[in-house]
């Protein structure tokens, strides 16, 4: 059973939101958050495509790790981390589309690994979204170093 570690983890994880530098900068937002599940979109852009306006296979990689990441923080204690210790992504789907919708979740909850799961769809209008990766990912818990 998934339980969180951290009564406040919708805090925590809205507090680390705000020092997401990076997120910020690709325009990734975080629009649902639950215990052991993330979700979030982003808009694509011309920056975020490769040839034949596909999306970046690298940016689809970095949302999986993004949103598996988060969903494994709202399991751990106050004042841990979680790094990413292997991220696996298959690509199913060229991404066209207008937006990408990113979901996160732990699978199985450990106290130093959560094994979790993304799914990363693209969304073209008001067409269904469609899936075009799914990862698999294993974080560690970083453990805040003693004083």
């Amino acid at each position: 059973m998934i339980k969180t570690l951290n009564p406040d983890f919708k805090n925590t994880i809205l507090e680390k939101l705000e020092r997401q530098t990076f997120m910020k900068f690709i325009g990734f937002r975080v629009t649902n958050i639950a215990e052991g599940r993330i979700e979030g979109e982003l808009t694509l852009q011309e920056e975020h495509k490769q040839h034949k306006g596909f999306v970046h296979g690298g940016l689809t990689a970095t949302l999986a790790d993004i949103v598996a990441g988060f969903a494994a923080v709202s399991l751990v204690p106050k004042g841990h981390h979680v790094v990413t210790v292997e991220l696996k992504v298959s690509y199913l789907n060229p991404g066209v589309g207008d937006i990408l919708l990113a979901k996160g979740y732990v699978l199985k909850q450990g106290r130093q690994l959560n094994f979790c799961e993304a799914e990363i769809y693209c969304k073209k209008g008001e067409e269904e979204p469609v899936l075009i990766a799914k990862a698999t990912t294993t974080m560690a818990t970083i453990y805040p170093a003693p004083l």
